[in-house]
């Protein structure tokens, strides 16, 4: 009887152990779960779409935070190079995310497109007298704000189509670069530039400017904004299950409300 008795008291021991060693265990997969941390860097032009895209991913994924570094693609790309714990990039240009597809950087199979934009020249919301983007050479517009096209693709689109359109020599003196579209877009918001080179989203945010008119796409490279997982990531699944949302309906419906055109 008491053998069967201590037989009994090892088995009821063994198996609280096991049930300990297993709570544990869910419990610390709970924990790393819910500290999971995607650092998304991001194209300065996706800021207000991102943040909405955000706020909707974490209602279906709670466990994981989104953290977003905004800024010129060409600045994200060195953050980058310079080892950066970035999961995700999103650019405003292909060539920032070729030149990391080049140099093994990119998770295979990871590589698309977010979505495509069009640039526009805007104007202060009461100015005057601009209706073409040969108005860019009269002697009243003295300011005209583009970003630095080294690192800025909305700068590079800017100084593409006005080179096409050939009038980039004589209104060169003009320019005032900016480290990133939205500084664009605040030049001339608060009237330190009389005019701008920006997407049409940007203008799309603001009740301080107008669009006088949009550059023909022919004049520029293709406007994309591609996107990749990093190598560099630890969390390789919530990273590749945040770019699937991205290329669901849900979130294509955010960015055609923002202005965006789907790819």
């Amino acid at each position: 009887m008491k053998r069967k008795q201590f037989l009994i008291f090892i088995g009821i021991t063994l198996t609280s152990l096991i049930l300990a060693v297993c709570l544990a265990f869910t419990s610390s997969s709970v924990v790393a779960q819910s500290n999971t941390e995607l650092l998304v860097s991001a194209a300065a032009s996706l800021k207000d779409v991102m943040e909405e895209i955000k706020t909707d991913y974490q209602k279906t994924k709670p466990n994981v935070n989104i953290k977003y570094n905004f800024g010129a693609s060409g600045a994200l790309l060195q953050q980058i190079q310079q080892g950066a714990p970035v999961d995700v990039f999103i650019s405003a240009g292909k060539k920032q995310v070729d030149t990391l597809e080049q140099s093994g950087q990119l998770v295979a199979g990871t590589r698309g497109i977010l979505a495509k934009n069009r640039l526009v020249l805007i104007v202060p919301t009461n100015a005057t007298g601009v209706s073409s983007f040969n108005n860019l050479k009269d002697a009243n517009i003295k300011k005209i704000a583009i970003g630095e096209p080294r690192s800025v693709p909305a700068g590079q689109y800017a100084e593409e189509a006005l080179k096409k359109l050939g009038i980039y020599e004589s209104i060169k003196p003009k320019f005032v670069y900016a480290n990133n579209v939205r500084q664009v877009l605040a030049a001339v918001e608060s009237g330190n530039a009389d005019a701008g080179l920006v997407y049409q989203t940007d203008a799309k945010i603001s009740n301080n400017v107008k669009v006088v008119v949009a550059a023909d796409e022919k004049y520029h490279s293709p406007i994309v904004y591609p996107l990749a997982v990093l190598k560099r990531t630890k969390n390789i699944q919530p990273a590749k299950d945040f770019l699937q949302f991205l290329s669901g309906e849900q979130a294509k419906a955010v960015l055609q409300k923002y202005g965006f055109i789907l790819p």
